[in-house]
């Protein structure tokens, strides 16, 4: 079982109305001003003041000011807490201007928080009666931690694990808990994506990644279908074969459906569990990060299984190709030629393009069902990173839905970006002795070539939007805000709020 399956992914998250000795710091936001005299102020201003009333505030923006606290976005400043609150001390973490915060600065700022907050068990934030849903979001993603491979030499001692458990304070009148669970539900998914991506590829291979999806759903009462590789050659998915058969660990096909009500939503994730490049093959310098070549994979399984758990009225299916990129004898060569699912020919110049292969099978399966809505998710090019950075998701796809998907995108913090489909790109694809080509005969626009592959192979009708998260689903370098070294979980957060907006229209 994966370790999503059989250990708590982040902090228990509670709501409380009171600050007591149970706490061992209270968290509370500050602001800060144009005025450099005026130092930070605590926000909300007009909240709690029965647990924080004027005489402790005025204690804690004097000790505040007296160390140097200037309430600038993400500053975190430690002081002791006046007797009369009761924990052992008070952590400032600041939102920057006042007029600026919106909820993803305090998702922002939770997750920093939360981050200092290692071996620290429990705690108490005023930053709920800001934003209950970002502020539970942000220190629940923030205190993720992946431990699975430490041994006892390196593990953390249990004085030193992450932050434990959240109270958050919310008066009577704004508590909602539907939005508090909602938040936490989401959280556990964008966790259990990362725990996906994190897992070393020595442990997740397609069979192992196609069972403990399943373990996942079936625990979730969903329907689950699993394809090995005699089903995938018998049922003629040649790219995910072609893909696959240069390793000893054979591909899968896992489709996990969710019958939530009329409209039909299909999700398709890239799930190349090592990459490569097969023959075609990487430089070995920064090789180990194709670990996290299922990113796409891993962020739809996990968005199935939280649209499940919130009950939304939309009926979901994740259908996901599984395989693992390597050189050997048996692998496809650049020259093959390969017939994908639905009878379209490729020429495989590149076998490091071996993802839109894959996701080209996966799509016209998933076409089959008739969905209303396709989207597909995919740790997919180099290009992307060139194009937009390695924070920014670049969102291709049927114009109108594009848009809408990087809208909504952008409004959660994960930052899709609308990219386009130039029509001169088109013809760079094809190929003389096949229908098409992977990949252009140039760089130039390999994102979008990418995406314009893809579009070959996408239903006609169906409103699609294919989101190339090659940088963002993995972070390489330092931790900022909630996201940790290595798998993020993007672009879970998106892809719920999206299914949640088609739920709504």
């Amino acid at each position: 079982m994966t370790a999503a399956a059989d250990r708590s992914l982040g902090p228990e998250l509670t709501r409380t109305k009171t600050i007591d000795a149970e706490f061992d710091v209270l968290v509370i936001a500050t602001t800060s001003s144009n005025d450099s005299e005026t130092g930070p102020a605590i926000v909300p201003e007009d909240l709690f003041t029965d647990v924080l009333d004027a005489e402790v505030r005025t204690r804690l923006l004097e000790q505040l000011r007296a160390v140097g606290a200037k309430g600038k976005a993400e500053e975190l400043v430690r002081i002791a807490a006046p007797a009369a609150l009761g924990v052992r001390s008070v952590l400032a973490v600041g939102l920057g201007a006042a007029d600026a915060v919106d909820a993803e600065q305090i998702r922002r700022s939770a997750g920093v928080a939360a981050r200092s907050l290692v071996g620290t068990d429990s705690v108490v934030t005023t930053l709920s009666g800001l934003d209950l849903g970002a502020a539970a979001e942000g220190f629940y993603l923030g205190a993720y931690s992946f431990t699975a491979f430490k041994s006892s030499k390196s593990a953390p001692k249990p004085d030193e694990g992450p932050l434990a458990k959240v109270a958050l304070l919310v008066p009577d009148s704004d508590f909602d808990e539907a939005e508090l669970t909602r938040a936490r539900l989401v959280a556990e998914a964008v966790a259990t994506a990362r725990d996906f991506v994190n897992t070393p590829p020595s442990h997740l291979f397609p069979a192992e990644f196609a069972d403990r999806a399943q373990v996942l759903a079936e625990g979730a009462g969903l329907t689950v279908e699993v394809l090995d590789e005699k089903a995938l050659e018998a049922g003629g998915y040649g790219g995910i074969i072609g893909v696959g058969k240069g390793s000893s660990r054979p591909p899968r096909l896992i489709r996990i459906s969710y019958d939530g009500g009329p409209k039909k939503v299909a999700l398709v994730g890239k799930g190349v569990t090592f990459d490569t490049g097969g023959i075609s093959i990487k430089p070995a310098a920064n090789m180990e990060n194709m670990t996290s070549d299922m990113g796409g994979a891993a962020a739809v399984i996990a968005t199935t299984l939280v649209a499940a758990r919130l009950g939304l009225p939309v009926s979901v299916t994740a259908t996901v190709p599984m395989a693992e990129n390597m050189p050997s004898a048996t692998a496809q060569r650049p020259g093959d030629v390969l017939t994908q699912y639905g009878g379209t020919t490729v020429e495989v110049l590149n076998t490091d393009a071996e993802g839109r292969l894959i996701l080209a099978d996966a799509i016209v399966r998933a076409g089959e069902d008739e969905p209303d809505y396709l989207i597909d998710v995919a740790t997919l090019t180099g290009a992307q990173m060139v194009a937009l950075g390695t924070r920014t998701p670049g969102v291709l796809g049927t114009e109108d839905f594009r848009d809408r998907v990087a809208r909504i995108s952008r409004s959660v913090g994960e930052n899709g970006w609308a990219m386009p489909f130039p029509a001169e790109l088109r013809a760079d694809l094809n190929s003389k002795i096949a229908d098409l080509a992977n990949v252009a005969p140039h760089r130039y626009g390999g994102m979008l070539s990418a995406g314009l592959f893809l579009k070959e192979f996408v239903p006609e009708g169906v409103q699609w939007a294919h989101l190339d998260v090659a940088g963002p689903a993995y972070n390489t370098g330092g931790p900022f805000g909630y996201i940790p070294k290595g798998g993020t979980g993007v672009p879970v957060r998106t892809l719920i709020s999206v299914i949640e907006d088609i739920a709504a229209q």
